[in-house]
Formats: structure tokens, C-alpha cells, sequence
């Protein structure tokens, strides 16, 4: 690790009003997932220095709100200029966090990240939209000082897809990245502050959620707040959202499920979700980690999947040839193989994978890419968020039953139909409880609006919808339709 990386690693200060600041004095390590060693470490926030944050980003409110769209959009351009040439460090230092083998690295964590960003920096359109209806007008606003409290499995894609949006809406944002995940961030920081972004707009602090994110998400001075994580910690941040009454913004976890209708392509079907299932080791809340067949095709199914498995190469997430990364932590680690564990114990056929060591490495948090199939969508594996790379595979009777299945959990992420048409897969879709849907293997696209039924989350992330977070909803009654009128006019120009 070269002298310059290293220092990138070792960060003491937050970012707040435009300056770095010295935090409390204490550091949290950071530790590599797989080495199993401190590489670097980052300030441990308290609520005080949140107090600071927020008081600057009040302070800022007035003059970033009333700044116009098309300029809030160029300042997002402008850290776009900044950002881009370091994206291979963007894309190191994530590897080094978490454990994301370099190659997701460049593509799914950094160029998402930098497509994200380039995204709502042309978005400017969709934040003035006015609508008259007869002698009123409906305008939209900037909701006020945004609280952001990011995951740590994509850091800096999901930092930006809150970040840009909500300074594009006219809101500074308090912005709290994950205890052990918060690199990538910092760069975001040291950029806002040499592109000369104004004071106070863009604010960092570090800690942990118990500290920094319960500060966050009960501060009276933050008019939104925004969680992307657990279901269990998305609920505490409404709790303590509801102390003020502020608008929330979450997106939680998933356990979605791709349903293959009789008669579609298995063999793409199997591919795809297996793919969608490992990659980042698992730790993807959008994943599809259940796949449902016919029970005829179970079996057939599972062969599929267990040579997709195969494939995977463990190793050093820095080496360019490996493609299963470590777990990102210990802990995490063992969760995941306790699920495992329970998938074995409830009578679940185990196909490949399971709790043994990785073979090819020495050390690393590391989890076999495992699949499980049954005909009973009541296990543990097939209800709870494992958030590792564990596909179910469950057997369904006719279509009505595998979307019951497929609805018959308290998650509503995501979902995928194959079908022999996309007329087919489209009527199934239009039956899943789940805020987007994959019809027939669908790529994936930067501006379309994800985010979850049920206990899956509320609100959107991505695309123009992610703007509407972030702002309130003023109606103004004129005295006839013609004054109403002559003001949307005026507003066009």
C-alpha cells in the first residue's frame, strides 16, 4: 500500500460548514475482511458535532434553496468533473472495506456511483414542476435540512443516490456514512470542498448509528432524514423521526423472488439470478435469493444453479481473477452460515456450498456460494434476509401458487417473471407486491424509481422520483383560473 492510499485510510476529521474539523479524539478501526487486519481507521462522532452539522446546514438553507435549479445542477456536474478521475481509488478503497472483489469494485460501486450522480445532474427539469389545477397552483419545494444514513455494502453508490438528489432539491444534507465502510465518502467530501461547494451544504459526520445515526435521526433541525439498511434499524429511525414528525425516506432489506412460468427459458432464468444472487457476496438488498420453478423443473433447476456456483473463484478481492469477495464482516459471516445452518436443519436440501472452508484461501470471512432447495416456503431461508450468497430454490404448484409464494413474506423489494412472452411475465408482474419488478431477465436502469412494499421501506431511490424526498408540496389559490394561469406562464419562462 503506497504512502498517498495509506493516507486516504487514516482519516481524523469530519466535514462540517465547509471546514475540516477534530472530532471527539476517538478512532474506529478499519478493518479488512480479507487480510482480517486494521488498514486504516476514521473519527468517532457524537451528537455535539451533529448539533454543528445541522446548525450549518440551517444556516446554508435559505441561500442553496433559493439558488437557481440550473445551477444547483452545474454544482452537481462540477463534482462529477472532480470525482470521476478517481474512481480506481473510489473502487480500492471500497475492495479494501468490504471485501468487493476490484472488479465489481470499478463497476458496480464506483462507475454506479459516478452514473448516478452524472444522472441527477441532468435532472434539473423534473425539481420546478408546476401544475395548475383550474385557479391553483402546485408548486414543489425544498423540504429543508436532509439527514442521509448510508449502508455499507455499496457506500458510495448509495451515498450519491441520496447526496445528489437532495441537493439538487434545493437541501443541505447532514450526511453519516457506515461506522466501517466511510472511505469512499470521505473522497466525496474532499471534493464538494475543492470544487468550492458552499459552506455548509455538504456536511460529514462519522460514528457509529447508535451515536451518530440516532443523533441524526431524532435532531428537531432535520426536516428529512433518509436510512438505507435493516429492517430492525429502519424501524428505530422512524421512531425517533416521529419525536418531530419529519418526513422519512427508507429502503430496507429484501427477500425477493423470481418466479419462471412454465414454458420460459430456465436455463437464463437460473443464470441470471444466480448471478444476481452472488454477486458482492450476497450483501445486495435488491438481490433475487429465491427462485421458484415448477416442481417438475426443481431438480433440473438446482443443477443449473450448483454449476453457476462452481464458477466462482475466491481470493484476494484486489486480485483482478476473483470474483467471490469475503463476507464484510466477521459477525456477518457468521450470521450468514447460521442461516445456513438452520436451512440444513429444517430439512432443506443442500445442493452445493454450505458452512465448509473456501477452498483457495487462507484467510477472509468467506461463504461458499450455497444453494438450498424445498417445497416449503415457511423455512428460514426462504422468509428471512440472509444477505450472503445463499439462493433457495422452491418448488411452486401452478402460478397462483408461486405468487403466493413469491408475496408470502414481510419483504417487498424487488422481484423477476420469466415467461415464454413478456405478455406472460408482465401479467404476473402486475400481481407481485414488490416496488420494481425484472420482466424476462430486464437490465438494469439508472433512472428508474426502486424502493419497497411493506416492511421493504418507504419512498423511492433513483431517478426523478428520488428528488420528490426531498421536497414538500405547496398548493396557492389565485382569484380565477386566468391569474393562476399567467403565473404557471411566467414560471416557464
Amino acid at each position: 500500500m503506497d504512502q498517498n492510499f495509506q493516507a486516504l485510510c487514516e482519516r481524523d476529521h469530519h466535514y462540517i460548514d465547509g471546514q475540516w474539523v477534530k472530532g471527539t479524539g476517538e478512532h474506529l478501526t478499519l478493518i479488512d475482511p480479507y487480510t482480517e487486519q486494521p488498514f486504516g481507521r476514521a473519527p468517532a462522532g457524537d451528537a455535539t458535532l451533529v448539533d454543528q452539522a445541522v446548525t450549518a446546514a440551517q444556516r446554508a438553507q435559505a441561500s442553496w434553496s433559493s439558488t437557481s435549479v440550473n445551477e444547483r445542477a452545474a454544482w452537481l456536474g462540477r463534482w462529477l468533473q472532480e470525482l470521476h478521475p478517481q474512481a480506481e481509488t473510489i473502487a480500492q478503497l471500497i475492495s479494501r472495506e468490504m471485501g468487493a472483489p476490484i472488479a465489481r469494485g470499478r463497476m458496480s460501486q464506483a462507475a454506479g456511483g459516478l452514473l448516478a450522480l452524472q444522472a441527477f445532474a441532468k435532472m434539473a427539469s423534473h425539481v420546478q414542476h408546476v401544475e395548475r389545477i383550474a385557479n391553483s397552483v402546485v408548486v414543489r419545494e425544498a423540504a429543508g435540512v436532509a439527514g442521509l444514513i448510508t449502508a455499507w455494502n455499496y457506500p458510495f453508490f448509495l451515498a450519491i443516490g441520496k447526496a445528489a438528489p437532495a441537493l439538487l432539491a434545493g437541501c443541505p444534507v447532514v450526511l453519516k456514512p457506515s461506522d466501517f465502510t466511510p472511505l469512499s465518502l470521505y473522497l466525496m467530501a474532499d471534493a464538494a470542498h475543492r470544487i468550492g461547494l458552499p459552506a455548509g451544504v455538504f456536511n460529514l459526520v462519522h460514528g457509529t448509528g447508535p451515536v451518530v445515526g440516532e443523533a441524526i435521526s431524532g435532531h428537531s433541525g432535520i426536516d428529512v432524514v433518509s436510512y438505507t439498511g435493516s429492517i430492525p434499524i429502519g424501524k428505530r429511525v422512524m421512531e425517533r423521526a416521529a419525536i418531530n414528525v419529519k418526513r422519512v425516506s427508507l429502503e430496507l432489506g429484501g427477500k425477493s423472488a423470481a418466479i419462471v412460468l412454465p414454458g420460459a427459458d430456465l436455463g437464463q432464468a437460473v443464470e441470471k439470478t444466480a448471478a444476481d444472487c452472488f454477486n458482492n457476496s450476497g450483501q445486495t438488498c435488491i438481490a433475487i435469493t429465491r427462485l421458484l420453478v415448477p416442481e417438475s423443473q426443481l431438480q433440473q433447476a438446482a443443477a443449473m444453479a450448483a454449476k453457476h456456483a462452481a464458477t466462482y473463484r475466491a481470493g484476494d478481492p484486489r486480485d483482478g481473477a476473483t470474483t467471490l469477495g469475503p463476507i464484510a464482516t466477521h459477525r456477518h459471516q457468521q450470521q450468514v452460515l447460521s442461516y445456513i445452518r438452520s436451512g440444513v436443519e429444517q430439512g432443506a436440501q443442500l445442493v452445493c456450498g454450505g458452512e465448509g472452508a473456501v477452498q483457495g484461501v487462507r484467510s477472509g470471512w468467506f461463504v461458499q456460494p450455497t444453494v438450498f432447495t424445498t417445497l416449503d416456503p415457511s423455512l428460514r431461508i426462504a422468509q428471512e434476509e440472509i444477505f450472503g450468497p445463499v439462493l433457495t430454490i422452491i418448488g411452486y404448484r401452478d402460478v397462483d401458487h408461486a405468487i403466493e409464494i413469491a408475496n408470502g413474506t414481510v419483504h417487498g423489494l424487488n422481484g423477476g417473471v420469466y415467461g415464454p412472452s413478456d405478455d406472460e411475465a408482465t401479467a404476473v408482474a402486475a400481481r407481485l407486491r414488490c416496488g420494481k419488478v425484472d420482466i424476462n431477465g430486464g437490465a438494469f436502469n439508472i433512472n428508474a424509481p426502486a424502493g419497497g412494499y411493506k416492511q421493504s421501506g418507504i419512498g423511492r431511490e433513483r431517478g426523478h422520483h428520488a428528488i420528490y424526498e426531498y421536497q414538500e408540496v405547496k398548493s396557492m389559490q389565485f382569484i380565477s383560473e386566468d391569474a393562476a394561469l399567467a403565473f404557471v406562464q411566467k414560471q416557464s419562462t
